[in-house]
């Protein structure tokens, strides 16, 4: 059974997919971006075009019969929820019909978890998103980037506003994330649960 619903009868969507990042060349390869480097893979794979909307770039796909929007907010990350606050008005979405893709300090690299709701974790761009729909409770795919290793000395902040190293395949992460969102959007959440977490 599929977990989320449109938002009401005048809904044109199925699914908003929003990938956290920030805007700039400097950070596009952040572990911090990997939210966005799934929305960009997951518009190459289903030929979506992007357009400056809502604060930041939308692109309106289908994937079978569903549709999908995909949101990347250019507004930085501690001001996402503005960005996604406005499309899910827009489309008249409830929050269980929005799946946040982010990067997730307290899993391990590598791993993914599917959700709904839970804890903002420190997450500045969860963290606003939930102030701006008013509840925590909207879908997560939370793509597991760890913490620096033993000696390292940067504060977790300045970690995943770092580069992804070679050993850690950001290429083989960001293909099985966007996998994840394609299984949850056509099978629900509980079957993707069960594949990916």
């Amino acid at each position: 059974m599929r977990l989320f619903r449109r938002g009401d009868s005048a809904s044109t969507l199925d699914l908003l997919v929003v990938g956290l990042g920030n805007p700039g060349r400097e950070h596009e390869r952040d572990r911090h971006n990997v939210g966005w480097m799934v929305a960009d893979e997951l518009a190459r794979r289903m030929d979506g075009r992007w357009r400056a909307k809502f604060s930041g770039q939308l692109a309106e796909v289908r994937l079978d019969a569903l549709r999908l929007a995909l949101l990347k907010p250019e507004t930085f990350m501690n001001e996402s929820g503005r960005s996604v606050g406005a499309a899910a008005r827009f489309f008249k979405l409830e929050p269980d019909a929005i799946l946040v893709v982010h990067d997730e300090i307290d899993l391990e690299p590598g791993r993914l978890q599917a959700r709904i709701g839970g804890g903002l974790a420190g997450h500045n761009g969860l963290r606003s998103i939930a102030a701006h729909l008013k509840t925590p409770d909207f879908l997560r795919l939370r793509i597991g980037v760890g913490r620096p290793g033993r000696g390292d000395p940067r504060r977790p902040a300045d970690y995943v506003l770092s580069n992804f190293t070679a050993d850690e395949d950001a290429h083989t992460l960001v293909a099985r994330a966007a996998d994840a969102v394609e299984k949850l959007d056509a099978e629900g959440l509980e079957r993707a649960q069960a594949h990916f977490n």
